[in-house]
């Protein structure tokens, strides 16, 4: 049994009003991912979208810091990330193992900003379509850092935010918080 957490900190807060934080715990067992995400002060009411992210040819992933704020807005918004944390590889939602990014199937916070996430994912099915899109079967999740995306429709952000995915807009994709899974 392998078993790896993150304390997942805040992004963005000074903007978005809130200091969204908490914790993913993963723990490989036998031919299971079981997935845990407990997240406090979160924008209340909406969906977040959660995901681990990171660089394909297994280099290692980091959180961002307002150093990767490249155009000076004040946001670190989803295209800023990849610099330090790679792409968006495993969405933390209804089916992981389907590894289907864009959709409204992930944890909905509370009238308190809170949300609870648990799931096991079969891990053969998740290894077989993380091979197909990164070439290999090695989650690396030491090597990974996770994100939990979304702000309300109506909080203004600047044009300047950028982090369309197909239909989603900023609201959906702004990071509120990240941290870096690390071998428990």
């Amino acid at each position: 049994m392998k078993k790896y957490i993150a304390h997942i900190t805040p992004l963005n807060a000074d903007k978005i009003g809130c200091e969204a934080h908490g914790t993913a715990e993963f723990t490989e067992d036998g031919d299971k991912l079981h997935v845990k995400v407990e997240m406090f002060d979160t924008p209340k009411n909406i969906e977040h979208w959660e995901h681990f992210h990171g660089f394909p040819d297994g280099k290692e992933a980091h959180v961002p810091t307002m150093a990767q704020d490249k155009n000076h807005d004040g946001f670190i918004d989803l295209p800023e990330t990849e610099e330090v944390s790679g792409t968006t590889m495993v969405p933390l939602d209804d089916a992981p193992q389907d590894m289907n990014i864009p959709h409204d199937g992930y944890p909905v916070a509370d009238e308190n900003g809170h949300y609870e996430y648990e799931i096991d994912i079969p891990l053969e099915k998740l290894q077989a379509k993380f091979k197909d899109a990164f070439g290999t079967e090695d989650l690396q999740l030491d090597k990974r850092v996770v994100y939990v995306h979304g702000v309300p429709k109506d909080l203004k952000l600047p044009d300047t935010v950028g982090g369309c995915v197909m239909s989603y807009d900023a609201h959906t994709t702004l990071p509120i918080a990240a941290g870096k899974i690390e071998k428990a």
